[in-house]
């Protein structure tokens, strides 16, 4: 009789080992592939949590899931780093906000079963998400200059045709230079000595501005002008040569400085006020349609991340 009690409690142990060895064959099920990573039958039911075991909830469980898997794909692929000194300062600052002192936060923590260690990992997970939301964001706004232009052109006539038409000018500076390109022979100390050298002639008064740009100038279009460049906004040049423009006094000859095109000196010649009404509705056309791009790519930014995605599905239920 104990024997066929012990049998029976054998069969049924190993009944209840195969039941759930099922269960868990069933829970660790394949339902769907993003970039041939799997995603698991059991990450759906632990998204489901203590919803309702329905065809839809679960649909939306496996979304989020794979919403999820995206956002840390996106987040790794990105590089971008979290500084915990900023983390713990965005505690103490959620600290102030709800009233509470450090400590009492630290209460409120453990209160819910949560250690300040994994406080700071879920603040840090929230910041790089931020992050790479913005990434995500910027990368997406793409602005056609044909629909800047459009768009610029109907604000302009709006404006026009209410009496609204805001007129903006801008200083336009008279610039001449003369450029020096390093070479194999010339390197950037021999090009800076020679444009120094140039300097120290035309101060002596052994040559003028104009006759040294025609000399010497490997910008030959300006050269054969003397060095002179026209009447022109600053936002058309290069960077480093629109910074020592804007800093240069009339009439006085800059030191030697570089830009991306080589070794320069300039000076400013004149100025004049010129009309940048049009640049003026360009740029406001621009931040309109890109403020709009940016506003629909923020309710949904995981969308694009979608696009780019391969995501499969297997045997949804």
């Amino acid at each position: 009789m104990k024997f066929t009690s012990a049998k029976s409690l054998l069969v049924a142990f190993v009944a209840t080992l195969g039941l759930s060895q099922s269960l868990l064959a069933a829970e660790e099920r394949v339902v769907a592939t993003v970039d041939g990573n799997m995603i698991m039958e059991s990450q759906v039911t632990r998204a489901l949590g203590k919803k309702a075991n329905t065809e839809a909830n679960r649909k939306a469980a496996l979304e989020n899931v794979i919403d999820d898997f995206l956002v840390q794909k996106a987040i790794k692929q990105s590089g971008v780093k979290v500084d915990y000194r900023r983390v713990d300062q965005a505690i103490e600052e959620i600290a102030a906000r709800n009233g509470l002192t450090y400590g009492q936060l630290l209460d409120a923590l453990d209160y819910q079963g949560i250690t300040l260690n994994q406080y700071r990992q879920q603040i840090a997970q929230q910041m790089m998400m931020e992050a790479v939301r913005h990434q995500s964001i910027g990368k997406s706004i793409q602005v056609n200059p044909e629909d800047v232009r459009a768009q610029a052109q109907a604000l302009m006539a709006k404006d026009k045709a209410a009496g609204k038409l805001k007129s903006v000018s801008g200083t336009e500076p008279r610039i001449s230079h003369i450029l020096i390109k390093t070479t194999p022979v010339l390197n950037d100390t021999q090009a800076k000595a020679k444009l120094n050298s140039i300097i120290a002639d035309i101060k002596a008064g052994k040559t003028t501005f104009e006759e040294a740009a025609k000399a010497n100038s490997v910008d030959y279009v300006s050269a054969a002008d003397g060095g002179d460049l026209g009447f022109n906004f600053l936002d058309i040049y290069d960077p480093a040569f629109a910074n020592a423009a804007a800093k240069a006094k009339q009439g006085q000859i800059t030191a030697p400085f570089k830009s991306q095109f080589g070794w320069h000196i300039l000076k400013v010649t004149d100025s004049r006020q010129g009309d940048r009404t049009e640049d003026a509705y360009a740029q406001r056309a621009y931040e309109q349609l890109a403020n709009q791009q940016a506003e629909a790519a923020s309710k949904d930014w995981v969308k694009a991340l979608r696009k780019t995605a391969n995501i499969q599905y297997v045997n949804v239920k």
